[in-house]
């Protein structure tokens, strides 16, 4: 939908209306559940009979979420995108509908704007998501990247945070510490290798700056679990499994336990943690953006969620279990003992990092 107070005042190399003429022509075609899209002061929408609407909204900022000299484009719009699916999956719903509000500084083209939507309708368009809007503006301090979700859910298909029970299983779907560890290759946080000749194999520097860049949402995984009813509570792990987890907790009432030879570490964090004396358990709970699910099971469904867990294209971990919130969260250390966990994940405006 074309804004109204925006100006793009980029030397020429952007004009406002022919952009979003051209993004509307490349990437806004909708089915008949869109009775409007863009090019109206409002997108009217018709929602699927008796179902409830689930709206997500992230904002990413250059030099906090993401860096253009270590990530193209398409690789940000993809990225971008895929943390408003991993809401969605989180919740059990089905994306529909996206908008795109974008702060443009001058000197950037039309072709790198393009680049930044097919990036995002990449990630979008294998779950049949519809571009239906957005908005435009120029910007003084860099690159802004607003995106709102907004998907569908049967009223009783849907998770929270705030149903998990004393007793309840932890499960994650994938492997945790991925994006953490392509995030510091990328930026050259991993310092030097532990001796000379250590080094990592191209495969698995590969694997994990992919796994930052274009992680996976799981809304298969959601939606299965929610309309089977087999998860008591669900999250996403977009700030890292110590603080998500407290967030489940602080909802749920509840305080939780992690027995860290149980994460689910892949071969390539393993290396890269080897190589570069890096803690992988550490990595595993600090290390946000994975964009994994963690969810809690009442143990009466445990045979059955495991039994789901083979359909799923990826593997399906139990890593601890619900305990009483006066214990509060604690964690099993490899050699048994155990102590309060501490809470590592990524805060906004705490944070000493420049870019996550």
């Amino acid at each position: 939908m074309p804004p109204r107070h925006s100006r793009l005042s980029s030397a020429g190399r952007l004009a406002e209306f022919p952009l979003i003429e051209d993004l509307a022509r490349r990437f806004g075609a909708t089915g008949r559940s869109v009775l409007t899209g863009i090019g109206d002061d409002a997108a009217i929408l018709r929602p699927p009979s008796g179902d409830l609407f689930l709206l997500t909204t992230d904002l990413l900022a250059e030099g906090v979420h993401f860096d253009l000299t270590t990530a193209t484009f398409e690789a940000i719009g993809y990225k971008a995108a895929a943390a408003n699916l991993s809401d969605i999956a989180a919740m059990g719903g089905i994306p529909r509908y996206l908008l795109v509000s974008l702060a443009i500084p001058s000197g950037h083209t039309q072709a790198e704007i393009r680049r930044l939507y097919r990036g995002m309708m990449s990630a979008g368009r294998p779950h049949r998501v519809e571009l239906i809007g957005g908005d435009t503006s120029s910007s003084r301090q860099g690159l802004f990247i607003n995106l709102t979700l907004a998907g569908t859910a049967k009223p009783d298909h849907i998770l929270t945070r705030s149903g998990a029970q004393v007793g309840d299983l932890l499960y994650v779907t994938g492997t945790l510490g991925d994006s953490l560890a392509g995030l510091q290759l990328l930026t050259g946080a991993h310092g030097r290798p532990v001796r000379a000749g250590t080094s990592l194999s191209k495969e698995a520097r590969r694997y994990l700056v992919e796994r930052h860049l274009r992680p996976t949402p799981r809304l298969a995984v959601g939606q299965l679990l929610a309309k089977h009813r087999l998860a008591t509570s669900a999250i996403d792990l977009s700030d890292g499994l110590s603080g998500d987890l407290t967030h489940i907790c602080e909802q749920s009432r509840a305080g939780a336990e992690v027995d860290m030879l149980t994460l689910p570490l892949s071969p390539a964090c393993l290396d890269y943690a080897e190589a570069y004396r890096k803690n992988p358990f550490e990595l595993a709970l600090a290390g946000g953006e994975d964009y994994e699910l963690l969810i809690t099971v009442s143990p009466k469904n445990k045979t059955k969620v495991e039994r789901f867990a083979r359909s799923f294209d990826c593997r399906l971990s139990c890593i601890g279990r619900i305990q009483s919130r006066k214990r509060g969260l604690t964690v099993i250390d490899p050699d048994g003992s155990s102590h309060k966990l501490a809470i590592t994940s990524y805060r906004h405006f705490e944070a000493k990092s420049s870019v996550r």
